[in-house]
C-alpha cells in the first residue's frame, strides 16, 4: 500500500470551500494523510480501501447527494469507521435522518472552532491508527439480535463488521479486512463448517482465524468443530467478560507468536 493513501482522512465537501480546503492544507502540514473528495459516489468509492476518518461538510445543497450520503454509511459501517460532521443546527436533524448515530464521532457547528476540530482528529487517529489500530472482527449469525449484543460488547475495543449469513461474510470479507471471524456453528444455506470451508478454499481468506459460536456443548459437535481446526469454540451462553479475555489473549498470543 501506498503509505500516501495509508490511514487516510477524507474531506467530504460538494463544493471545494474556504474551510475544507484550510482544513486539508493543516491536516497535511501535521503530517496526517488526507484528501479532499467531491460528494458524489464514484468520488467517494476510490478511497474505500484506504479511509480511517470521514469529515463530512454539510452545504443547502446536501439534500441532492442524499444517495451518496447513504452509500457513505454503508461504507463507513462495513469499515467501521467514524465521521465527523460540519453544519448548521438545522441541517443536523436532516442529515441524522441518514446517519446512524453510532457512526459520528462528533459535530461541529459553523463558525467552525477549527482547533478543537484538529484536536478531535488528532486524537481519533492517534487512539486507531499504527501501532494503536484496533483489530478488526467480524460477527457472522443468522441471530440479528444476538449479533448486535456481541457487536455492542466489542465495539469499543475493536473495529467490528457484521454478517447475517455466509454470503454475506464472504462479500464482506472480499471488501473488508478481518483479524478474527466470529462464526455461528449453524445457520441457514449454508452452515459454520460450510463457510469455514469456503474460506480456507480462498488464497485470499484462507489465513483468517475463526472462533466457532455455537449453542451446542454435546461433545459430538465439540469434537466436529475441532477437526475443522478454528482457533477457539465457544458457547453463545459466555458472558462479555469472558469472551473480551478469549479474544484479547488470542490477539495477544498471535502477536508473539511474530517474533
Amino acid at each position: 500500500m501506498d503509505n500516501e493513501m495509508a490511514n487516510l482522512t477524507v474531506i467530504i465537501s460538494p463544493q471545494e470551500s474556504f474551510l475544507a480546503k484550510g482544513l486539508l492544507g493543516k491536516l497535511k502540514s501535521m503530517g496526517t494523510h488526507a484528501v479532499l473528495s467531491g460528494a458524489k459516489i464514484k468520488e467517494l468509492e476510490q478511497f474505500r480501501e484506504h479511509a480511517e476518518l470521514f469529515v463530512l461538510f454539510m452545504t443547502e445543497e446536501m439534500e441532492e447527494y442524499a444517495d451518496a450520503i447513504v452509500y457513505l454509511k454503508d461504507m463507513a459501517g462495513d469499515l467501521d469507521r467514524k465521521i465527523i460532521i460540519i453544519g448548521d443546527k438545522d441541517e443536523q436533524g436532516e442529515i441524522m435522518k441518514l446517519l446512524p448515530e453510532f457512526l459520528v464521532l462528533d459535530w461541529f457547528e459553523r463558525p467552525l472552532d477549527m482547533d478543537k476540530l484538529l484536536s478531535c482528529i488528532k486524537k481519533y487517529l492517534e487512539e486507531n491508527t499504527g501501532e494503536n489500530a484496533k483489530k478488526s472482527v467480524l460477527i457472522v449469525d443468522d441471530d440479528i439480535t444476538y449479533m448486535r449484543m456481541i457487536y455492542e460488547w466489542l465495539k469499543d475495543k475493536y473495529h467490528v463488521g457484521m454478517a447475517s449469513s455466509g454470503v454475506q461474510a464472504i462479500s464482506y470479507l472480499a471488501r473488508n479486512k478481518a483479524d478474527l471471524v466470529l462464526l455461528d456453528y449453524e445457520m441457514p444455506v449454508a452452515n459454520g463448517p460450510q463457510v469455514l470451508e469456503m474460506l480456507k478454499n480462498d488464497a485470499e481468506t484462507d489465513s483468517i482465524p475463526v472462533m466457532f459460536l455455537t449453542g451446542h456443548a454435546e461433545k459430538e459437535n465439540v469434537a466436529t468443530a475441532i477437526n475443522l481446526k478454528p482457533v477457539d469454540y465457544l458457547l453463545k451462553t459466555i458472558e462479555k467478560k469472558d469472551l473480551l479475555e478469549k479474544i484479547d489473549t488470542f490477539f495477544k498470543k498471535s502477536a508473539g507468536a511474530k517474533f
